[in-house]
């Protein structure tokens, strides 16, 4: 659900939507989702001073208090 989340929002933003990959790996109670993009899209996807990528995460950790896992996120290009 977040990760899905996470790609939708993050193919609105790029300028190569078609790029944007999401992989998460879970473990007891820590989810971490790397969003892999075009080196063009990292930028806007992180934004200025980190603002984008705050609020995203943001968002996230509201679901923290749903089921109990702590959510990081991270953004890379694409290699």
């Amino acid at each position: 659900m977040i990760t899905d989340f996470v790609a939708e929002f993050a193919r609105l933003i790029a300028t190569h939507p078609e790029e944007i990959r999401v992989e998460s790996t879970i473990s007891d109670d820590l989810v971490e989702i790397i969003l892999y993009a075009n080196q063009v899209d990292v930028g806007k996807l992180i934004g200025k001073e980190g603002k984008m990528i705050g609020a995203i995460k943001t968002v996230i950790s509201g679901c923290k208090a749903k089921d109990g896992k702590s959510y990081r996120i991270n953004v890379e290009p694409i290699r």
